[in-house]
């Protein structure tokens, strides 16, 4: 097995998984709680990349990202890197490429929440964050903690995003799905099939995770 792609993907889940928790679940509260009449626009733009086919997300996301653009001009001119062909524009891509991952379980988890009891703390004097940090959070901890798990499972499999945004550079972009598709173009059969029975195995065992969290917390 490709031990060095594995390690790579396994860095990346974990990195878009902790930047997502911090940025999806806020952006799924404002979802879940905003009286505006048009966000369902924002909804749909976070919900893109499930439709989008990963090559035309990898496609824009590149240009997006690239030397000429603002965002890659101020990226370089603060690092003197490039995000295109490094792991943190694989970091960039999948945190968008996963982010519905992530959103869309915790605006279902917050929705369920009863706002009866949101209502009755605010009436307590509790201001908002803290009704936030003492009663939906605990509330919605199933839909957050399928979130995290979705986006490191998804992040670990990803292929056509982080092959359009960072290529095959082995020890820097060379994710194991990439890994994988090399070990096949070369009829390497054996190390392709250690390698997918790797993801397979933990897809499984991820999968297993969050219906486990899942039943647990429905108990509790």
């Amino acid at each position: 097995m490709d031990y060095q792609a594995i390690a790579l993907s396994l860095r990346l889940a974990a990195v878009t998984s902790l930047i997502l928790l911090a940025v999806g679940v806020p952006l799924a509260y404002w979802i879940a709680f905003s009286p505006r009449r048009w966000k369902f626009l924002v909804e749909a733009v976070v919900a893109l990349p499930l439709v989008l086919p990963p090559t035309v997300l990898g496609f824009y996301i590149l240009l997006a990202i690239s030397p000429r653009s603002p965002a890659g001009a101020l990226y370089a001119k603060l690092t003197g890197g490039l995000l295109p062909f490094s792991f943190a524009g694989l970091v960039v891509a999948s945190v968008l490429y996963s982010l519905p991952f992530m959103v869309q379980p915790v605006v279902t988890a917050f929705g369920a929440v009863d706002r009866k009891l949101i209502e009755a703390s605010w009436c307590l004097g509790i201001s908002r964050a803290a009704t936030f940090r003492r009663v939906v959070a605990p509330l919605a901890r199933a839909g957050i903690a399928t979130g995290v798990i979705l986006t490191f499972a998804h992040t670990l499999g990803e292929f056509g995003v982080v092959l359009m945004v960072g290529g095959n550079i082995a020890g820097v972009t060379r994710t194991v799905s990439i890994s994988i598709y090399d070990q096949v173009q070369g009829l390497n059969y054996g190390a392709a099939g250690q390698t997918s029975l790797f993801l397979l195995v933990v897809s499984f065992a991820v999968l297993a995770a969050t219906y486990a969290l899942e039943r647990r917390f429905r108990l509790v």
